[in-house]
């Protein structure tokens, strides 16, 4: 009978399928943006914020394209075809944000003299967007969502004309494929594998060209750079509450009908990879904080901003003693972007950009401009030789990107600190995870011990506190352990420690030396591979990774989260002083990129590269597919954080280029700490290196 338990055990212990299967990451369906509640609840102290808005504010950056931030090219803007009106002026204009790629828009400008303050107008998801002509004006006079007939069907066109008349000089420009910008179509050109491997998006590029509008705005003499605002409704909300949080110089934020606890956005150019993952638009807002930030609501998904959303963005800004600087107001009508909602807008822009308007703000009627007569190309302004198609402004993009990698390969200390916050940063955000505090580990479950072998084996299942994960792991250690525990990472788990009831030569040669083992069932090892889902890309009629990469850990990332979980409890272990890390074939590069996130909990890590590259990953379902790795030079590029440690990679024959791995330890002064070899090393020869 004794033996018959002692075998099942062992049976347990060789596959990953009996823990899992309750494994929240697999019962729990992907996330999405439309779930019907993301809730946030905020940090208790400034000093918890604090941490927790650094590492945030990176992943950020990074789904946008702007860690680090991209070479500024000259705007060379063409500003033209003024028109008169009252209190204020219309041009038309055009410039440069990318090699071959051109924002456009329209140019409101008080006719008063001195400084103004400036706010960029971004106009959202509307039929025909900054040309648009709306056709409700017997609705609007019913329901009072519109004082006039021009407001009603210029409304973007009345809120760019009052923010002027109030002293404002107001950019009020195109998304990408829409009105003037049309060089490439919305929604299209930048969702296949290899855009996504380098972080191109649609979202990047339009967050990009908001940046550089601000870029525009600074250099009018009439604009004070102190007070520039941005405004938006739906579509152009997001634009508004992102460009905010990732740009500084934005001193006043005001998104309408986008922030919430309930839909997140919902077109391509609003989700990306890593833009939510672990986070919501809420907390994302919050990164705005103590700048101010006004919201409105309506009947959506916004229906409850006031009550969801709003308090624990109160929190945050309390933390800067500035809880009157956030603001939310819900009002009774469907999604717009109407005349009561912009009244809330002119007034929170009257005081948080300081315009000097006395009393009640109402909008006055204009005089509106014909659509046809605001686009900015003519005759006499073409839309320039050189606008870039999505085809060509990606491979444009691919080698500014690579151009800007190379700048960053390590020289010295200085040069390596710099390379190192970057891939490290990256790295962080791509993977979504950090080495955890070994407190923040949590025995889910202990089994009993068991003899076999000579050694003395135990699984454990392993778990982030309170995240309902279930990471299989077996120690194994003899009489001779000496403090040493080796994380031990196979695309076979656990079941690779043995064949024919005795350890494999690799696990034996390690115990011989007094190593201890730890190995792990990573994230869907030993789970019928027939149960892994797709990315999940396709939401209504739009199929866009994305909606998965942008709410989801990618598979491999989620190995990469448990192997840090498990060095995290291995550090912990009051037996073990010294961790070890080594990975056996394609899960070699699992451990490589854990490392990187290891900082000084591992001393040696030796892995099997697997010839592995990113380059040669095509579809969204492969187990390797990891959005920006392509961007941060790929697997050999991303180890150089790692140094100075100990490092011993092997089989890296087609992995790509080693340069700055081996410049990131000749800066640091330890290149005898890094060996690498083209040829498969044979896994004991891998152990033994390890424990020599």
């Amino acid at each position: 009978m004794k033996r018959i338990f002692v075998i099942a055990v062992l049976l347990a212990a060789a596959t990953g399928a009996i823990a899992q299967e309750k494994d929240k990451r697999l019962t729990t369906p992907p996330a999405h943006y439309n779930l019907k509640y993301f809730p946030w609840t905020p940090p208790e102290t400034k000093e918890a914020w604090e941490a927790r808005r650094a590492v945030l504010k990176e992943q950020l950056l990074v789904s946008q394209g702007l860690w680090p931030l991209p070479e500024k090219v000259a705007l060379n803007a063409v500003v033209h075809g003024k028109i008169e009106r009252d209190g204020y002026t219309v041009e038309k204009v055009f410039f440069v944000s990318h090699p071959g790629h051109y924002v456009t828009g329209n140019l409101y400008r008080p006719t008063r003299p001195g400084k103004h303050p400036a706010v960029l107008y971004a106009h959202g998801h509307w039929t025909d967007a900054r040309l648009s002509t709306a056709k409700s004006w017997d609705n609007d006079k019913k329901t009072g969502a519109e004082a006039t007939e021009e407001s009603s069907k210029y409304f973007h066109q009345a809120g760019c004309a009052m923010l002027a008349r109030l002293g404002c000089v107001v950019f009020h420009y195109d998304m990408v494929g829409n009105s003037d910008s049309k060089k490439i179509t919305h929604r299209e050109g930048f969702k296949d594998v290899d855009a996504q491997l380098r972080l191109q998006t649609f979202m990047n590029l339009q967050t990009w060209n908001s940046m550089r509008v601000v870029d525009f705005l600074v250099t009018l003499p009439e604009v004070d750079a102190s007070r520039i605002g941005i405004t938006g409704a739906s579509g152009g909300g997001t634009q508004s509450f992102i460009l905010a949080a990732c740009d500084d110089r934005i001193a006043a934020a005001f998104p309408a009908v986008m922030v919430s606890t309930s839909m997140q956005g919902g077109c391509i150019c609003e989700n990306c990879a890593y833009l939510r993952v672990g986070t919501t638009n809420i907390e994302l807002s919050a990164l705005i904080a103590p700048r101010p930030l006004g919201m409105t609501g309506a009947n959506d998904w916004t229906v409850e901003i006031e009550k969801k959303g709003l308090p624990e963005l109160k929190k945050i800004y309390a933390m800067y003693g500035a809880e009157d600087k956030v603001m939310a107001k819900y009002l009774s009508f469907p999604h717009n972007y109407n005349q009561p909602s912009r009244e809330v807008m002119y007034k929170f822009f009257n005081q948080h950009l300081r315009l000097g308007a006395e009393g009640t703000i109402r909008e006055q009627p204009f005089k509106a401009v014909p659509p046809k007569e605001l686009s900015v190309y003519d005759d006499k302004h073409p839309q320039p030789a050189d606008a870039a198609n999505a085809a060509t402004l990606k491979k444009t993009l691919t080698a500014l990107q690579e151009k800007q990698l190379q700048s960053l390969m390590p020289k010295d200390q200085a040069s390596l600190a710099k390379f190192q916050k970057i891939e490290h940063g990256a790295l962080r955000a791509m993977i979504t995870d950090e080495l955890a505090a070994s407190k923040d580990v949590e025995v889910v479950s202990k089994g009993e011990q068991v003899q076999k072998g000579g050694a003395v084996t135990r699984e454990v299942v392993l778990s982030r506190k309170g995240k309902g994960e279930r990471v299989k792991a077996l120690t194994v250690i003899t009489p001779a352990f000496n403090g040493t525990a080796v994380v031990w990472v196979h695309p076979d788990g656990i079941a690779s420690l043995w064949k024919d009831d005795k350890l494999v030569p690799a696990a034996q040669a390690l115990v011989d030396k007094g190593a201890g083992i730890l190995a792990i069932d990573a994230f869907r090892i030993g789970v019928d591979p027939k149960d892994r889902p797709t990315t999940n890309m396709k939401v209504g009629s739009l199929a866009y990774a994305g909606y998965f990469f942008g709410y989801n850990r990618a598979l491999v990332a989620e190995r990469v989260h448990d192997i840090l979980t498990t060095v995290a409890y291995a550090k912990g272990h009051e037996k073990v002083s010294t961790v070890d890390l080594i990975g056996f074939g394609k899960a070699g590069p699992w451990v490589v990129l854990a490392r990187g996130l290891s900082g000084n909990a591992v001393a040696r890590t030796a892995a099997d590269v697997n010839g592995f590259n990113f380059e040669n990953v095509k579809d969204f379902d492969d187990e390797m597919m990891l959005p920006g790795a392509l961007k941060y030079g790929g697997l050999l590029t991303l180890a150089g954080t790692i140094a100075p440690h100990e490092l011993y990679l092997h089989n890296t024959k087609g992995a790509g280029s080693a340069a700055f791995l081996q410049a990131a330890y000749q800066s640091a002064g330890q290149a005898k700490m890094l060996q690498l070899q083209e040829a498969k090393s044979d896994d004991s020869a891998a152990a033994q290196w390890l424990v020599r």
